[in-house]
């Protein structure tokens, strides 16, 4: 099990999460952070610290965003936009610093959907 980001992470990406968070499991894209799920040891300190409550456990991620939870794990499993092999498992979030790649979900999104997902 794990925790994951969400839509209304994106195009805000608060950090306060990062700052909690640790093990240093929360990555930076260009327009989201994420959660990578081999490293999050299920804490829970990132949650209540998220000023836009993007962060969820994964059985309790809102039915809207399912697609999240897959999209979390594919930032680390797939090739991102500019890079040749997936992240993997780095080890920790500092040590890579912010890529200006997205998962295809999140880049295919329009700008602040996290407003649009505030009117569902």
């Amino acid at each position: 099990m794990t925790y994951v980001i969400a839509l209304p992470c994106v195009d805000v990406k608060d950090r306060a999460c990062v700052d909690e968070c640790p093990v240093d499991c929360i990555y930076e894209g260009g327009r989201s952070l994420y959660i990578h799920p081999d490293e999050c040891v299920d804490c829970g300190a990132c949650e209540p610290v998220c000023p836009v409550e993007a962060i969820f456990y994964e059985d309790d991620l809102p039915d809207r965003w399912a697609a999240h939870l897959e999209d979390n794990a594919a930032f680390f499993t797939t090739a991102l936009p500019g890079r040749a092999a997936p992240l993997g498992s780095p080890g920790g979030a500092a040590k890579l610093g912010p890529l200006a790649a997205d998962t295809v979900l999140v880049s295919g999104l329009s700008e602040h959907p996290a407003e649009a997902a505030a009117d569902e």
